[in-house]
């Protein structure tokens, strides 16, 4: 597993636990708004299992789960082994997907690996391109949508949202993923994001978009 880095702590990212943050690199999307771009390659990983198995044996008991985030995990075939050696500590899985492995999610959850999945919906299925900048395969975000929907674990759909978007694009969103919770996460430019031309939305505008989208699913703003 191709171990990037690890935040030890955070009280934020599993949402109402405290959690350390696992990065994977690699991933299958080339999205223009990305903060971590350094995790597109695959690399040999900063940090070996060894030492990251060591860490997290120091934390039972003080902290309460794990973030698998990346990067896309699920483009790695031993994700599952990989979770399956956290949860024998005790530890509870978040998983963070950009929904492109349908399959690999689908066996996650029926094998109660994960405890809570958070999908990021990048755009407008029919606009998908415009953020990604790769042809991944729309009916593969779909099913993903439907496996974690139908679920019976914790989960959560979100967009960052910038100014390609338009609130024709976030309702569309907002349908697809109800009745589930959709959070619009605020874009804030920082050096890893290799499209210097994107800027966020007026607070103003996010907050009517929250409005809006809340018609059809339980919407908040979720500032980055």
């Amino acid at each position: 597993m191709n171990i990037y880095d690890l935040n030890k702590l955070s009280l934020l990212d599993y949402p109402g636990k405290v959690s350390s943050i696992i990065f994977l690199s690699g991933c299958n999307m080339n999205c223009s708004y990305c903060y971590n771009s350094d995790l597109k390659v695959k690399s040999n990983g900063r940090i070996s299992e060894e030492e990251l198995f060591e860490f997290l044996k120091s934390r039972i008991g003080k902290i309460d789960g794990v973030v698998i985030t990346g990067g896309e995990p699920t483009i790695n075939n031993d994700l599952p082994e990989f979770i399956k050696k956290i949860k024998d500590l005790g530890f509870l899985v978040k998983l963070d997907t950009n929904g492109t492995n349908p399959k690999m999610i689908e066996y996650l959850i029926q094998n109660s690996l994960v405890d809570y999945i958070a999908m990021d919906i990048k755009n407008d299925p029919l606009k998908y391109k415009m953020v990604t900048n790769t042809n991944n395969n729309i009916d593969d975000i779909l099913l993903s949508v439907e496996l974690i929907k139908n679920s019976r674990i914790e989960h959560e759909f979100r967009t960052t949202v910038f100014n390609i978007h338009e609130l024709d694009d976030l309702i569309s969103i907002a349908k697809l993923v109800s009745p589930s919770r959709y959070f619009l996460q605020d874009f804030k430019m920082n050096d890893k994001v290799f499209d210097k031309n994107l800027f966020s939305k007026d607070s103003k505008i996010l907050e009517e978009y929250v409005i809006m989208c809340n018609k059809y699913t339980q919407t908040n703003l979720r500032k980055k």
